[in-house]
């Protein structure tokens, strides 16, 4: 069974290679992926690593959650699931839904609609 772990406050400069270095240390790592911002390409400070096992991945959290690196101290522990939103409103498998939002859209506020 694979472990996913979360890796934030990274400097700017690490790559997925040096994530994945970093961690084989501690046994197998099955996938490392730096979080890059689609529009400006640069690196967006976190990261995920996939261990292949749940003790390779405890010992690596713990060596290495609060290390310094280029002078920032890493934040390393399980990555929780990902949560679904609530309501996110707009385009959807089911079709455009609206907003929950009560000062938005027609006949709210007279002409044109909201009230701004």
């Amino acid at each position: 069974m694979s472990s996913k772990i979360y890796v934030g406050n990274l400097p700017y400069s690490v790559t997925d290679d040096s994530l994945r270095s970093n961690f084989s240390e501690f046994g197998k790592v099955s996938s490392a992926k730096v979080m890059m911002d689609r529009d400006t390409g640069q690196s967006k400070g976190f990261g995920f690593v996939e261990m292949d096992s749940a003790d390779n991945a405890q010992a690596a959290i713990t060596a290495l959650n609060g290390m310094s690196v280029s002078g920032r101290a890493i934040v390393v522990n399980l990555a929780r699931p990902r949560e679904a939103s609530k309501n996110p409103g707009g385009y959807s498998a089911e079709g455009y839904t609206r907003s929950n939002r009560a000062d938005v859209g027609y006949g709210t506020g007279g002409f044109g609609g909201g009230r701004y």
